[in-house]
C-alpha cells in the first residue's frame, strides 16, 4: 500500500493523512467545490474536485471517488466516518474495483448495519439485549401487542438508522400509530427504508460504547470503553475513556461481548459496540458502528495505540501488532466537540467566517481540526469545527486541562459548544460521575452559560448541584422554579 484516497473532508481527513505520513504512505484528497481551499486539500500530496458542495453530488458519490483512486494510482480508500463509510455497496465496489477498503468487508457493514440483524446475531452469543422485537414490525396490530406485553413506555426505532432519525418514544397505546407512522416516515426519507423495531425504553440510561479491534487472522482486541452520555438530539457532545462508573469485572464482560459481535459478523479493522447502562450497572446491546468513531481520540490518549495506524496495518492484511494482555488503561482523556452551534437557542447549527481562530497548546491537549482563521463554516456538512481532547494522570486533571484549553481557545465570528462544554464538566453531577443521557435536560438551561463572572459562575456551579441533589432525593424537590430563583438570591 503506497497511497491512499481519503473519501472524507475537514478534521477526520487531516487525521487520516497525519498517520500516513508517517507511514510513509502518500495521500489523495478529494474535495467539493465548497472545499476547495480547506487545510486537508492542501495537506494531501494529491487532490481531485469530485463535484458542487451537496454531499449527494460529491462524498456521497462513489463511482467519482472510485474513479479519482483510479485516476491518481491510489492503492486503497479509506473512508473516515459518516459518508460513505457504512455503505456497504461503496465498500463492495472498492473491492471490485481492485482496490482495498480500509475497513471491514461489506457483509459485515450490511449485518451490523441494519440494527435487527445485528440484534440477531449478538443473541446467538448470549449479548444482553433490552426487550423488544428481533424483525421488522408488519402493522400497527402488532405493534401495540408487542408493546402491551413488553410495558410502555417503549421506544420505535428505523432499523437502517442512527443519528436519532426514525426514532420515537411512544408513552402510551393512545399515541402508537401516529409515532409509529411518523417514526417510519422519517426512516424512509432519511435512509430509504421504512423499517422499524420496537424495545423497551431505558429512560435515564448511560450510553457507552467499546473499541474494538480484528484482524483478518481471527485475533480479536477491545480497548477498554467510552462515556458518550452527554448529547443533544441523540448526538454526542462529551465523550470521556474511562467511565467513571464501570468496574473492572462489568469493563471485562462488555469487552467480550463486543468481541463476541464482531467474531458474529467476521469482523476486521475498527468498530465499536454500543451499549445502555442502567441505574443498576446491566448492560444491553444497543448497535455495531462499522467504522472508526470521532470519538476515537480518547481511546488513543489512554491506550497509547494508533487506531488509524492499526486500521492499515489490518487492510494490509497484518497481524495485529498487540494482544488484549499488552493493553492497559493509563490516566484519563475528555473530549468536547467544538461545534458551530448555539448553545443558546437549542443548539442549532450556526454558520459565519471565522474571525478569530487560535486552538489552546500545551500539555495534554490535543485538537483534531480542519478549519483556520478566515476561513467559512459551510452549510452543507456537520457543523464541528474541531475536537478538543484533554489528557490527565486521573480525571480531575483531565477536566481541570480541559477547563483550561477552553479559556485558551479564541473563536469569534461563530456561535460554538465551547462555554457549554466547560459549564458541563463542572456541573456536580458531572463531577461526581453520576449523570446519563438526559443530562442536558435535567441539568442544563441557557441562561447558565450567560454569567460572566466568577462569583456568578459559583453561583450557577452551586445551582447545579442543587438541581442534582434534587435529582437525588425527589422527595426533597418540592421548590417551583419561582423558588429556585429565592434560593439562587440568597446564594448571593
Amino acid at each position: 500500500m503506497q497511497k491512499i484516497l481519503i473519501a472524507n473532508r475537514g478534521e477526520i481527513a487531516m487525521r487520516v493523512m497525519r498517520t500516513a505520513k508517517e507511514m510513509g504512505i502518500k495521500t489523495v484528497a478529494v474535495f467539493s467545490e465548497a472545499d476547495r481551499n480547506m487545510p486537508f486539500v492542501r495537506y494531501a500530496d494529491e487532490a481531485i474536485c469530485i463535484g458542487p458542495a451537496l454531499s449527494a453530488q460529491s462524498y456521497l458519490r462513489g463511482e467519482k471517488i472510485i474513479a479519482a483512486a483510479k485516476q491518481t494510482g491510489a492503492d486503497a480508500i479509506h473512508p473516515g466516518y459518516g459518508f460513505l463509510s457504512e455503505n456497504a455497496s461503496f465498500s463492495k465496489a472498492v473491492t471490485d474495483a481492485g482496490l482495498i477498503f480500509i475497513g471491514p468487508s461489506a457483509h459485515s457493514i450490511e449485518m451490523m448495519g441494519d440494527k435487527i440483524s445485528a440484534k440477531q446475531a449478538a443473541k446467538k452469543f448470549d449479548v444482553p439485549m433490552v426487550p423488544g422485537t428481533e424483525d421488522p414490525l408488519r402493522d400497527v396490530a402488532e405493534a401495540r401487542e408487542i408493546a402491551n406485553r413488553i410495558g410502555f413506555p417503549i421506544l420505535i426505532k428505523a432499523s437502517a438508522g442512527g443519528g436519532g432519525k426514525g426514532m420515537r418514544v411512544v408513552e402510551n397505546d393512545a399515541e402508537l400509530e401516529q409515532q409509529m407512522l411518523t417514526a417510519k416516515s422519517e426512516a424512509l426519507n432519511a435512509f430509504g427504508n421504512d423499517a422499524v423495531f420496537i424495545e423497551k425504553y431505558v429512560g435515564a440510561p448511560r450510553h457507552i460504547e467499546i473499541q474494538l479491534m480484528g484482524d483478518q487472522h481471527g485475533n480479536y482486541v477491545y480497548l477498554f470503553e467510552r462515556e458518550c452520555s452527554i448529547q443533544r438530539r441523540h448526538q454526542k457532545l462529551i465523550e470521556e475513556a474511562p467511565s467513571s462508573c464501570l468496574t473492572e469485572d462489568i469493563r471485562h464482560r462488555m469487552g467480550e461481548c463486543a468481541v463476541a459481535v464482531a467474531r458474529a459478523c467476521n469482523y476486521y479493522g475498527a468498530g465499536t459496540v454500543e451499549f445502555l447502562v442502567d441505574e443498576d450497572l446491566n448492560f444491553y446491546f444497543l448497535e455495531m458502528n462499522t467504522r472508526l468513531q470521532v470519538e476515537h481520540c480518547v481511546t488513543e490518549m489512554i491506550t497509547g495505540v494508533d487506531l488509524v495506524k492499526e486500521q492499515i496495518n489490518v487492510a494490509r492484511g497484518n497481524k495485529l501488532s498487540f494482544t488484549q494482555a499488552d493493553l492497559k488503561i493509563t490516566g484519563h482523556a475528555i473530549e468536547l466537540r467544538v461545534c458551530a452551534e448555539d448553545p443558546l437557542n437549542n443548539f442549532l447549527p450556526d454558520t459565519g467566517t471565522l474571525e478569530m481562530y487560535q486552538p489552546p497548546k500545551g500539555p495534554g491537549v490535543r485538537v483534531d481540526d480542519g478549519f483556520e482563521e478566515g476561513m467559512a463554516i459551510p452549510i452543507f456538512y456537520d457543523p464541528m469545527i474541531a475536537k478538543l481532547i484533554a489528557y490527565g494522570a486521573d480525571r480531575d486533571e483531565a477536566i481541570e486541562r480541559l477547563c483550561r484549553a477552553i479559556d485558551e481557545y479564541h473563536i469569534k465570528g461563530i456561535k460554538n459548544t465551547l462555554e457549554f462544554g466547560k459549564w458541563a464538566v463542572r456541573t456536580e453531577p458531572f463531577r461526581t460521575g453520576h449523570f446519563d443521557t438526559k443530562f442536558i435536560d435535567k441539568y442544563y438551561k441557557p441562561e447558565y452559560l450567560l454569567v460572566t463572572d466568577e462569583g456568578a459562575q459559583q453561583v450557577a456551579a452551586l445551582l447545579g448541584a442543587h438541581i442534582w441533589e434534587q435529582e437525588k432525593k425527589p422527595e426533597l424537590a418540592t421548590a417551583t422554579s419561582g423558588q429556585v430563583s429565592k434560593w439562587k438570591l440568597n446564594r448571593k
